[in-house]
């Protein structure tokens, strides 16, 4: 199938989203799934509206490093470091205002949370037409089949009952 103008045609962009969920967010991801002339190009990109005080949660990219320009708002932003000499893992964190530019390397575990008492809005780019993402709560309490009680309450060092109940809990997807 020859390719058409409306491949490489995504509309809406400019559009905030519904904040009205636990989280507090909402991504609204434009990748080569809905903007097919992207594909096989290496590069996707995403808007994130916050409610005030609301988060986009620890997650990661597995194929893509992320790089956001706060729009709108006051963004706390992180990402945790791996394989230190020490065995350790390194919190890096900003506080980020409108213009400002931060970049989370592929792979790594981040989050932005809205600091504000308005509305904030980030733009990001991605490096993947097919980045990934994987909310850490989510992949972990979330699995369908679940992951084994007693992996998680081991790996966690939590008793069963608080890994039920975390398990119980609805957790949702902010990534439209």
């Amino acid at each position: 199938m020859d390719a058409q103008p409306n491949d490489f045609l995504f509309k809406g962009l400019n559009i905030p989203r519904n904040t009205n969920n636990k989280l507090g967010s909402n991504v609204t991801l434009v990748s080569a799934a809905n903007l097919p002339g992207l594909n096989t190009l290496g590069i996707s990109m995403a808007r994130i509206d916050f409610a005030p005080y609301g988060l986009n949660p620890p997650h990661t990219h597995p194929r893509g490093t992320e790089i956001l320009t706060v729009i709108e708002g006051t963004l706390y932003v992180g990402f945790v470091t791996s394989n230190l000499p020490n065995g350790g893992n390194r919190l890096f964190t900003k506080v980020l205002n409108q213009g400002d530019v931060f970049v989370f390397p592929q792979g790594l575990i981040h989050f932005q949370f809205n600091v504000g008492k308005t509305p904030a809005v980030a733009i990001v780019g991605l490096s993947s037409q097919n980045p990934g993402v994987i909310t850490i709560a989510n992949a972990v309490f979330g699995s369908k089949p679940p992951i084994s009680v007693d992996v998680l309450s081991k790996a966690f060092q939590l008793d069963q009952k608080v890994i039920k109940y975390l398990e119980s809990q609805f957790w949702m997807d902010n990534n439209h």
